[in-house]
């Protein structure tokens, strides 16, 4: 049996909400040292012999951060679109024991940079696509715009979190290729493919709570014309027979 608007146009609400959660996760990590931003983060790197560097370092989208004996985020002030660039002064300002590959170039600088306004246009847009959700439920056309919308921020989502995953995959490289354990933020990378992919069944949802309205509209409509056609059939023939028998 199939789904109605309203079961798709609901379905396509609760991704929608499960994906803008996970987005306000990653994006929020770093400005508090509460639970759960604190164990949010996208890489983590020993930078004990980097001179003025913590021990062991974390890039959030806010802020560079040093790590708790808890194994927690232990950030300071927070600064929008923070960005991956360990010998300018943003981050350790020096070049001494940084990886060669961060040095002279502005490779990784813009990468990161340009993460932080892809997801607030992609979330902006999906917070957008949650509340037209609800004529989904009741529209085609509701469904169509929801579809629509839940794809623009589905598009910016995917940018980001692949910009995302180039960068940071390959300072992981750098670093470990420096001497330099490093690994990558399991939650952060988690958050954000998962929300990717909740933003695409949720865009799914949408068009096909469209199509299925379409669909039984116009066997309504077809209905509704078939019937007019054997009622004026009839009529006709109850009318020719009347005029017979006078």
């Amino acid at each position: 049996m199939g789904l109605s608007r309203a079961s798709l146009g609901f379905l396509g609400l609760f991704f929608m909400a499960g994906s803008i959660l996970l987005i306000f996760l990653t994006l929020l990590a770093g400005t508090r040292n509460t639970t759960p931003l604190n164990q949010v983060y996208f890489l983590q790197a020993d930078t004990g012999n980097i001179p003025g560097a913590p021990s062991t370092s974390r890039w959030t989208f806010w802020n560079l951060c040093g790590v708790t004996d808890g194994g927690k985020n232990d950030c300071g002030s927070s600064h929008p679109a923070f960005p991956l660039d360990p010998p300018s002064h943003r981050n350790f300002d020096t070049t001494d024991n940084v990886p060669s590959q961060f040095i002279g170039t502005n490779h990784y600088f813009l990468m990161t940079r340009f993460m932080f306004p892809f997801i607030i246009i992609g979330l902006f847009f999906a917070v957008v696509s949650l509340f037209t959700g609800l004529l989904a439920m009741c529209t085609r056309i509701g469904s169509y715009l929801s579809g629509f919308v839940a794809w623009l921020a589905l598009t910016f989502q995917v940018i980001t979190t692949c910009l995302m995953t180039a960068v940071y995959v390959q300072a992981r490289h750098a670093f470990n290729s420096n001497g330099q354990n490093s690994k990558l933020g399991v939650k952060a990378f988690a958050f954000m493919w998962t929300a990717s992919a909740c933003l695409f069944l949720s865009c799914l949802m949408y068009c096909l709570g469209g199509a299925v309205g379409r669909k039984d509209d116009g066997y309504s409509g077809r209905k509704e014309r078939r019937r007019g056609f054997f009622n004026s059939a009839r009529s006709n023939s109850v009318r020719s027979q009347k005029e017979s028998y006078a």
